[in-house]
C-alpha cells in the first residue's frame, strides 16, 4: 500500500504512466521533473545563499512549463488536477524511467 490508499507504488507509476505516452510529453518530464526537485534544493540552499533565489525560481517555472507543454501534446490534463498524489508519483515515474 503506498501513499494512504490500496494501491502498490507499482499501480500508482502504471496509472500515471497511462497518461504519459506521447514522447514530446515524455520527453518534456524527464527534463521537467528533476528541474523541479532540484529547484526545492536550491531554494532551501538560498535561505543561506541569497543569491541563489533566482536560480530557484527559474528552474521551478521552466521544469513547470515543460510538464504542461508535455501535456499540451498528450491532449491530457496533468493527473495532479485529478489526485494531488500524483505530483509524489510523478517523481517515482521519473526515477522508473530516467
Amino acid at each position: 500500500m503506498a501513499l494512504f490508499s490500496s494501491k502498490t507504488w507499482g499501480d500508482w507509476v502504471d496509472e500515471y504512466a497511462l497518461a504519459h505516452q506521447h514522447p514530446i510529453n515524455r520527453l518534456c518530464h524527464r527534463y521537467g521533473i528533476p528541474m523541479i526537485v532540484i529547484s526545492l534544493f536550491v531554494a532551501v540552499l538560498a535561505i543561506f545563499f541569497s543569491f541563489l533565489w533566482l536560480a530557484a525560481i527559474a528552474l521551478f517555472i521552466s521544469g513547470w512549463v515543460l510538464q504542461f507543454v508535455g501535456h499540451y501534446y498528450e491532449g491530457k490534463l496533468p493527473e495532479f488536477f485529478r489526485d494531488p498524489r500524483f505530483l509524489i508519483v510523478g517523481l517515482r515515474w521519473w526515477l522508473k524511467h530516467r
